[in-house]
């Protein structure tokens, strides 16, 4: 059994199955009507993309990841030097 929005139970009739179906369908089609006509989102990676260009923090942050990546292999890697 479906609870109704009035607390009450009890199955859906037909017509008001279909009355729920044509509302949302309606939603749906105002939904698509107006993303259809947003325009296109810039991508966020093309924003920041050489936002960081000699910086010289960030330089040595690549350094610190790049020494402690080759430091130590995972223990889990299986493509790791034995």
């Amino acid at each position: 059994m479906e609870e109704t929005m009035k607390g009450q139970t009890g199955m859906m009739t037909q017509t008001q199955l279909e009355e729920r179906l044509l509302a949302v369908e309606t939603a749906l089609q105002e939904m698509q009507r107006r993303l259809a006509t947003l325009p296109p989102t810039p991508n966020w990676l093309d924003e920041i993309i050489g936002s960081f260009k000699d910086e010289p923090a960030f330089e040595e942050v690549i350094a610190f990841g790049r020494a402690f990546r080759e430091a130590q292999p995972y223990p889990d890697d299986p493509g790791a030097p034995a």
